[in-house]
């Protein structure tokens, strides 16, 4: 991306076809921080023409403009540099993935991000941390142990999140929250696996109202085939490492879906519930 506080240390007094050309460049700029500090990502093409005219017409200082856009690429404190800019590159903000991340870590990351955004979304989090951050607006989804603050409010076609069975549901549930956080308008089925596919039959509707389903499978991973081989929806498979011993944590769900007969499912890592919900959220809004 053009690194428009660049332009802004030029001169104070740019012309009008240099402003053209750099707003120009802007088409494909949606997301910086906006003109009041709190529009977060979701910065659109107006709100960078109304920077660069400000600049222009001299009512925003070029050093306040400067402010506004210097964390552009990202922000670096020290332990980790902040993305501010990816969901401009990729249709989807940084997420905060807490393992293996101290507590100070964590929390330290979401506030940058809160300070810019008003917005995050972390995963494989606990309670501890959610209470350590102490941000007025924030949730803590128990069943999947994220947090999540700023979500979308417009919500657009139908993600259905489908398990085979109740131990299934935290990796189905970060799936869930993580598409419905993007702006994505979320249903959910859980426990309608292999072993009573009467259950299943009896939510034919869902499967044909939803614009991509999300199937989440342990033990031996077959609920995604059978799902495939019910609509033409795209699925995305999530072998979860739910199972005993031959499951191998996964491996065997993960072989099986790779291996199914039904074409074009797209299948995940195991327990990649966030993945899924990103790919679900990318085909719901296509």
């Amino acid at each position: 991306m053009l690194p428009f506080f660049l332009f802004l240390q030029v001169s104070s007094a740019c012309s009008t076809a240099f402003l053209y050309t750099i707003l120009k460049a802007a088409e494909g700029s949606k997301y910086i921080t906006g003109l009041s500090g709190k529009a977060g990502y979701l910065m659109n093409n107006d709100q960078i023409r109304t920077i660069l005219h400000a600049v222009q017409e001299g009512t925003l200082a070029i050093e306040q403009a400067v402010k506004k856009m210097q964390h552009l690429p990202y922000e670096d404190i020290s332990f980790a540099k902040i993305d501010h800019h990816r969901h401009l590159r990729q249709g989807v903000p940084e997420v905060i993935f807490a393992s293996g991340k101290t507590e100070k870590q964590v929390t330290g990351i979401a506030r940058t991000m809160y300070k810019k955004s008003k917005s995050f979304l972390i995963t494989r989090a606990n309670e501890k941390i959610y209470r350590a951050l102490k941000i007025r607006g924030a949730s803590f989804h128990a069943l999947s142990g994220m947090i999540s603050v700023g979500e979308q409010k417009k919500k657009t076609g139908n993600v259905l999140v489908l398990t085979a069975g109740t131990s299934d549901i935290p990796v189905a549930e970060e799936a869930a929250v993580t598409a419905a956080f993007l702006g994505s308008s979320v249903t959910t089925v859980y426990d309608v696996g292999v072993a009573g596919l009467h259950r299943l039959m009896d939510r034919r509707d869902e499967l044909g109202k939803a614009r991509v389903i999300i199937v989440v499978a342990g033990m031996e991973g077959a609920l995604p085939s059978v799902v495939g081989g019910m609509t033409d929806r795209p699925i995305i498979a999530v072998p979860a490492s739910t199972g005993y011993g031959t499951s191998f944590s996964g491996l065997t769900a993960l072989f099986a879906m790779l291996n199914s007969c039904v074409p074009g499912i797209a299948v995940m890592n195991i327990d990649n519930g966030f993945g899924a919900g990103c790919l679900g959220h990318k085909i719901n809004t296509i």
